[in-house]
């Protein structure tokens, strides 16, 4: 769905390229991270993706065409969210819908379905200029999905929302690419793209450093243990870790948890994607 090769990209007058040969594909149906701190590249590498920027080096191909190839078209095949919430503000949410529905000359799905799928429904009439910021975003949600795109573009997607809301969103994302929609999701939040995505891109400086499942990194980076809290036969609260990888440990685990009184919890010592993320590149995400 998506080839990028090589593509570098500078800003006319910079003193240096922000986008330094970046190479990753993205298949059908694949929800796939971008992940970086703010100035990372994240944006502008969206903004070549969807068109809004030109004249980079290298190839970039969405649906097999070149992106600087496609005309006006393009946008009948693409959904973008954009994390900052731009809406008509003396307009209702039903009215803002209708009137980017009017804009497509494909088939579209009713407002109000949409509505209903980013909880907004009972807020159908309201004016935009009274919705939260919470609410503007689950409305930049709503209008990317009115045509039914086959490519997704989400800007931290679950920014400013509480957790029922982003919990909705989330599961909106799932059951998008579970219906065979691809997503590319850009953000800083960790928590997130571990939860989502198939992959994960590492950018910094304009550079890809890694692209790998979430799972895979995690095994690689982690560590291979188990960490226990039970009380033991003395009646006490004890902590234990034991190694996965050597069989003493794992036998000690086995017989400890037989012993036990009473196991209060078992964790596996893997690493956080943000761990890993600071492990490979040296720098930290926005907080």
């Amino acid at each position: 769905m998506i080839q990028v090769q090589n593509v570098g990209f500078s800003y006319p007058g910079a003193k240096k390229e922000t986008l330094h040969n970046l190479n990753f594909s993205i298949d059908k149906g694949e929800v796939f991270g971008f992940l970086g701190p703010s100035g990372a590249g994240k944006s502008t590498t969206q903004k070549l993706l969807i068109g809004l920027l030109k004249n980079y080096q290298g190839s970039i191909k969405v649906l097999n065409k070149e992106v600087s190839d496609w005309g006006s078209d393009y946008y009948e095949h693409i959904g973008i969210s954009f994390e900052l919430p731009n809406h008509f503000l003396k307009l209702s949410a039903l009215e803002n819908l209708k009137c980017f529905q009017s804009l497509y000359h494909g088939k579209t799905i009713d407002p109000i379905e949409i509505l209903r799928q980013v909880n907004l429904e009972k807020d159908a009439n309201k004016l935009v200029s009274n919705f939260s910021k919470g609410m503007k975003i689950r409305l930049n949600v709503a209008r990317s999905l009115l045509h039914q795109p086959k490519i997704l573009f989400l800007d931290e997607p679950t920014s400013g929302l509480d957790p029922v809301n982003a919990r909705q969103i989330k599961d909106l994302i799932l059951s998008l690419r579970k219906n065979g929609t691809t997503v590319f999701i850009s953000t800083h939040n960790m928590t997130v793209a571990d939860e989502l995505c198939d992959r994960v891109a590492f950018i910094t400086n304009g550079t890809i450093s890694l692209i790998n499942q979430p799972s895979t990194l995690k095994k690689k980076y982690g560590r291979r243990t188990v960490k226990a809290e039970f009380v033991d036969i003395e009646g006490d609260l004890t902590n234990q870790e034991f190694s996965l990888d050597e069989p003493l440990g794992k036998e000690k685990f086995l017989n400890s948890m037989k012993a036990a009184k009473r196991i209060e919890t078992i964790h596996t010592q893997e690493a956080t994607l943000e761990n890993i993320f600071i492990q490979v590149t040296g720098q930290e995400l926005d907080k």
